[in-house]
């Protein structure tokens, strides 16, 4: 059997290379690692999906899963490292380390590394564009025909800025440091003034005005879900209709056709956080017990990873009055699944800004801050984060200078050697969710004879998760989970006088606490993570039957007990 494989976490693989190294997982550890594809993307490319799980322990879709996916976002990289990160950690984890070894033996993960191929490879081109998502032209099939296309112009793989020297502009060099650009003061004049623009070049330039074109590719994926969606006018991106991007359909019925999942984590960058639900509303208006767990598992993952854990609706806006959506809020909106989007890395935390706010800090921050990044660059980066300013000749524009910020390679993505730090943070969390699933076990299965022929059949369950077995109140509002379902399989020769071949019993409760110790009012349900079902069958002696239960989130259950 091939050896497992050992990525290189400081580079990006291409979609050919990529697909190899799933492929060679899947071939070193065929008990461990299914490949399968979600789908073909628009430009014809498989949407590959690693189905992780002991295979001799049960098929994946008997036991609850967790779904994990990166790189929704074109330029967004390192979401699809993490991603790889925690393949490696489980694969070579699995016989060894006794969390891993538990979580591949008794659940399921279900792992897309990279759900927008199209957008990555263009992100990676030899020439990168970076678009935000899909590479369908949206919301017209059209090349501009006039204004500035953001490109790489100069030749040189990376997407910067230009300067160019106007006295009405808005930036002028730091005094200090003259590769800092920083903003005009109020009411300031008769200084050496630029004006900054993206580097890229011009259509039908009229020597005046200049436009930035929005890329012809305008589609967001992250938009593109069914919970609250809306038209382009309100969310930009979005598709002429929920799930109409065949990356995203994919995923939806994937999800969908698999109930066994209750849990989900979506990898982007950046800023450094974990983000929980709601999005589409305050913690006031969310179900109580649901934020409850929210917060409490969040607050593990803030333990565990280092990311500080916030609230979507309260902390993390990119404006006051404005509200987006995305795969989170479909999946514990319209699913009940527990779920959250982890934003990674954070630059201006690696340069030692500590006192800031997330979104606003890119809105307005001291100028210290940048003279923080600009030493990080030079000290950390061998100056390629922030690049000097070059003179170029430029098509259209004559003399301009190119420089500035490297956002693809150190902003949206962390630098080489940071990468596999990175990516690390995650594999103990994401574990530990994985665990805290519900998961349904047999307690007892007893037949006892009533009379000739006759016999009580008794089948009792418990699930063994921290997690009830329908893991959200939203879920249960919402109507997409049922109680625990028991059925009896009878022979030929048997059948029931009472109970009926399919029952439908109760949600199981997990073992995590509801109040501590002191509560004044502790849990009445308290054997709650059980379920009994009885039937009376008649049938002659040594007849065999079959018993099965299932709560979808919970996993499936068989025994057989014989009429003795």
């Amino acid at each position: 059997m091939p050896a497992i494989p050992v990525p290189r976490f400081d580079q990006f693989y291409r979609y050919p290379e990529l697909t190899r190294l799933l492929q060679d997982y899947a071939a070193a550890a065929p008990h461990l690692v299914q490949l399968q594809s979600l789908g073909k993307s628009y430009e014809g490319r498989e949407i590959w999906l690693l189905v992780l799980t002991n295979s001799s322990t049960g098929d994946h879709t008997d036991k609850p899963a967790i779904w994990v996916d990166g790189n929704i976002h074109a330029a967004e990289l390192t979401a699809g490292t993490a991603c790889l990160y925690w393949l490696h950690t489980l694969v070579s984890g699995h016989g060894s380390v006794r969390e891993i070894t538990q979580l591949l033996d008794t659940r399921t993960v279900y792992l897309c590394p990279r759900l927008n191929p199209d957008g990555a490879e263009l992100a990676l081109a030899d020439r990168p564009r970076h678009i935000r998502s899909g590479t369908r032209p949206y919301p017209f099939d059209e090349e501009p025909v006039e204004g500035l296309t953001v490109e790489d112009v100069d030749g040189d793989g990376r997407v910067l800025s230009m300067r160019v020297p106007d006295p009405h502009g808005t930036y002028k060099k730091h005094a200090t440091e003259p590769r800092l650009m920083v903003p005009r003061e109020p009411g300031e004049f008769g200084g050496t003034y630029y004006r900054l623009l993206p580097e890229g070049s011009l259509t039908n330039w009229d020597g005046l005005k200049i436009t930035a074109n929005p890329d012809r590719e305008g589609l967001d994926l992250n938009r593109n879900f069914p919970t609250a969606w809306r038209q382009e006018f309100e969310q930009v991106g979005a598709g002429e209709y929920p799930t109409s991007e065949p990356e995203v359909r994919a995923m939806v019925d994937f999800v969908v056709r698999h109930p066994n999942i209750g849990a989900g984590i979506s990898f982007h960058t950046h800023s450094g956080v974990i983000l929980r639900p709601m999005g589409l509303a305050s913690d006031d208006d969310m179900i109580p017990e649901d934020l409850w767990m929210f917060k409490r598992l969040s607050a593990l993952g803030e333990k565990l990873t280092g990311y500080p854990a916030l609230s979507v609706w309260h902390d993390f806006k990119y404006h006051p009055k404005q509200t987006i959506t995305g795969t989170q809020d479909w999946l514990y909106e319209h699913l009940g699944q527990l779920c959250w989007t982890v934003e990674i890395w954070a630059p201006n935390k690696e340069a030692g800004i500590t006192d800031y706010k997330w979104i606003d800090w890119y809105r307005e921050h001291p100028v210290e801050d940048d003279l923080k990044l600009l030493k990080w660059s030079d000290e950390q980066c061998e100056g390629r984060a922030y690049v000097d300013w070059k003179p170029f000749r430029h098509p259209q524009l004559g003399m301009v200078e190119i420089g500035g910020w490297d956002k693809m390679n150190y902003w949206r993505n962390p630098p080489p050697a940071l990468r596999e730090r990175e990516a690390a943070r995650f594999p103990a969390w994401l574990t530990t969710l994985g665990l805290s699933l519900p998961k349904l076990e047999i307690l007892r299965a007893e037949v006892r004879a009533l009379g000739p022929d006759a016999w009580r059949v008794r089948f009792a369950v418990a699930n063994a998760g921290y997690l009830p077995s329908y893991v959200s109140k939203r879920a249960v509002e919402r109507k997409v989970v049922r109680g625990t379902v028991f059925s009896i399989h009878l022979p030929p020769g048997a059948s029931l006088i009472s109970g009926k071949e399919r029952e439908v019993g109760a949600h199981l409760e997990g073992h995590a606490p509801k109040t501590s110790q002191q509560a004044f009012l502790p849990d009445r349900q308290l054997t709650g993570d059980r379920a009994v079902v009885e039937w009376i069958v008649k049938g002659p002696v040594g007849t065999r039957l079959a018993l099965v239960a299932t709560a979808d989130r919970a996993g499936t259950v068989r025994t057989e007990v014989t009429l003795d």
